[in-house]
């Protein structure tokens, strides 16, 4: 039975081994996934000791995606983009890093039904998760992307020589988004973990706009609270992105893409139980 796991600290939380068990029932592979808690200074040492018991592939949570990053041999196209790995594939030829974050952010929209081509999107934040989202939303060659972050410099940073193609990116701090409005608004920061949303304007939500908050919990996320007020349509959380971006690691791995209908509408079930 092939080996595969989920690095983090912490990690009891993960829902990783219950997608990926569901992925695996659903395809008829056989594979075991784990969730390993590895030391803050030692992820190296752990995902070694982990390739020795016959890993074939790993994915990588808080804190350890820079060290995903700067562990392996060869990295994708999308890690390059990102700075930052949540996916591993062991082989002979060494450690392949990939991120499939923003594959899994694309996917969700799409399954939700939003097209993102030709539309005004907003990208909040300019950390790990906005690095990982900027490639594969540029992808979907919206009309305008716009990335605002606290300090506007760092979103600059990230814009920076990007090959952006018919889109118009720009960058800006928060305070520079009055009398603008977004079709689609994508929460990147990590503010909801801490009860708090960016400092949105009044008229930042366009008609029949969606919300879209790349955490998720049982309850609405304080980023999602916060766009209701402000005049968004629809509101969604991350737990589908969560899945997709499991099911794109899960195709990596075993060149399958698994269904992942069902598993969103258990997961989001168990949640709430």
């Amino acid at each position: 039975m092939d080996l595969y796991a989920v690095f983090g600290n912490p990690i009891a939380h993960s829902r990783s081994p219950w997608i990926h068990a569901r992925f695996a029932a659903q395809t008829g592979e056989a594979l075991s996934y784990e969730a390993i808690l590895a030391p803050t200074d030692g992820f190296a040492a752990a995902v070694a000791a982990f390739r020795a018991r016959g890993g074939r592939g790993a994915n990588v949570t808080v804190p350890f995606k820079l060290d995903a990053f700067a562990l392996a041999d060869r990295r994708s196209e999308r890690a390059e983009a990102a700075g930052a790995a949540n996916t591993l594939i062991f082989s002979a030829d060494g450690v392949l890093a990939d991120n499939t974050d923003g594959a899994g952010l694309v996917r969700d929209l799409a399954f939700q039904g939003c097209a993102l081509s030709g539309q005004r999107v907003l990208l909040l934040g300019a950390g790990g998760a906005a690095r990982g989202a900027l490639l594969p939303l540029l992808a979907e060659k919206p009309g305008r992307l716009v990335v605002a972050n606290r300090t506007a410099a760092r979103a600059t940073a990230l814009i920076a020589g990007r090959d952006c193609g018919a889109t118009e990116l720009a960058a800006c701090g928060f305070d520079d988004l009055a009398g603008s409005s977004f079709n689609v608004v994508i929460n990147a920061t990590s503010s909801s973990l801490a009860g708090e949303a960016p400092p949105l304007p009044r008229g930042i939500y366009a008609p029949d706009s969606l919300a879209y908050d790349m955490m998720y919990g049982r309850d609405e996320t304080a980023f999602l609270s916060a766009a209701r007020e402000l005049g968004a349509a629809h509101c969604l959380d991350g737990l589908g992105m969560l899945i997709e971006q499991a099911a794109e690691s899960f195709f990596l791995w075993r060149a399958l893409r698994p269904d992942t209908g069902a598993v969103r509408r258990d997961l989001r079930t168990l949640l709430a139980s």
